[in-house]
């Protein structure tokens, strides 16, 4: 009996080194707007890559452009869908028009972890989720894999957030949609449009009194000499980006191609919100030294806040559902799936 299952496991190795080896070699073309050192692309792009060449024995291979080298970040959901790209990068603010509901995840105060939010979005944005059939099939792509990024935080230049009217007529930076913008409003804040490396000379001149902002990128922009204060813990919203493939371009992988596509989807999305989270702990501290003092609400504080939250939540909600899109369903999928995967 032994000896007979040992056969069939020899069999059944042969068999699958024959399923990869009888394929040719097929080259896949990933785009993205990133620059190479990002830490998405060392920490999920790259893996993605190496991990389906890994799972597919060498058969597929990647030829990779980063840094807007095949299109600028906006123009790559077309140019995906029409196969000049076989994956490409978006990022859902760019496009939110063409992707109304995926705005879902950029709600402040939703989730407290770039995983929980990563990993809830993926839920709804892949397979048969509200989000991939509303947003991602009318525009004739899938989602291979996406990433929330971690929850902004609100950092001033001379007045703490501590609730009440603490942000009553500051001059709030966002970095775009109608949520975020909303929120500011109900602060008392007024909220600011302003291009990311624009931000610097923004809080020099007094432009801005303050941003919502990953802390991360507070640090790589070295923006801790120009703030005093920043809140900690709490979600001012948040940014997602995907990689997508063309319905048409997945249609044509092999079956086996695209489990080892889907498993190492997953593999990137872990690694890379997980080293999203990490590095969020490492950039509060590297503020905290370089004098930013962090600020933690009270639980008064918090309700406020959770109460401004739920206005906005509802407001985006209602306004997606008069415009005929599911608004409500959309927020109701995603709060059920951050409950699974907390």
């Amino acid at each position: 009996y032994e000896m007979k299952a040992l056969g069939l496991a020899w069999t059944s190795a042969a068999l699958w080194g024959l399923t990869w080896g009888a394929q040719a070699q097929e080259r896949l073309r990933v785009a993205d707007a990133l620059p190479v050192w990002h830490y998405i692309s060392e920490s999920a792009t790259k893996l993605f890559m190496q991990e389906v060449t890994r799972r597919t024995q060498g058969a597929i291979q990647f030829d990779y452009f980063p840094a807007e080298q095949m299109g600028k970040a906006r123009d790559l959901l077309n140019l995906t869908r029409d196969n000049v790209v076989d994956i490409g990068y978006v990022a859902t603010s760019y496009v939110s028009d063409r992707l109304p509901l995926s705005s879902v995840a950029e709600l402040p105060g939703s989730y407290a972890s770039a995983c929980n939010g990563s990993l809830a979005y993926t839920r709804i944005a892949t397979g048969d989720g509200i989000v991939s059939r509303s947003d991602w099939a009318p525009n004739g792509v899938r989602v291979v894999f996406a990433l929330a990024l971690a929850p902004y935080q609100l950092l001033t230049t001379k007045k703490k957030f501590d609730g009440g009217s603490s942000a009553q007529g500051q001059k709030i930076r966002i970095p775009g949609g109608g949520a975020l913008d909303a929120m500011v409003n109900r602060l008392g804040g007024n909220p600011i449009r302003i291009p990311s490396p624009e931000l610097r000379e923004s809080l020099a001149r007094g432009t801005i009194d303050g941003l919502l902002f990953p802390l991360g990128s507070a640090v790589t922009y070295d923006l801790a000499p120009l703030l005093k204060f920043t809140t900690l813990g709490e979600n001012f919203g948040s940014a997602v980006i995907a990689y997508v493939i063309s319905e048409a371009r997945w249609r044509r992988l092999s079956p086996t191609v695209q489990q080892a596509i889907t498993e190492a989807a997953d593999a990137a999305t872990r690694k890379g919100c997980a080293t999203m989270d990490q590095d969020n702990e490492v950039a509060a501290e590297k503020l905290r030294k370089g004098g930013v003092e962090w600020v933690r609400l009270g639980a008064s504080q918090k309700a406020e806040l959770t109460s401004i939250n739920a206005k906005v939540w509802r407001d985006w909600a209602d306004d997606l559902d008069r415009r005929g899109k599911p608004g409500s369903q959309a927020l109701r999928a995603f709060q059920a799936a951050l409950e699974q995967t907390r």
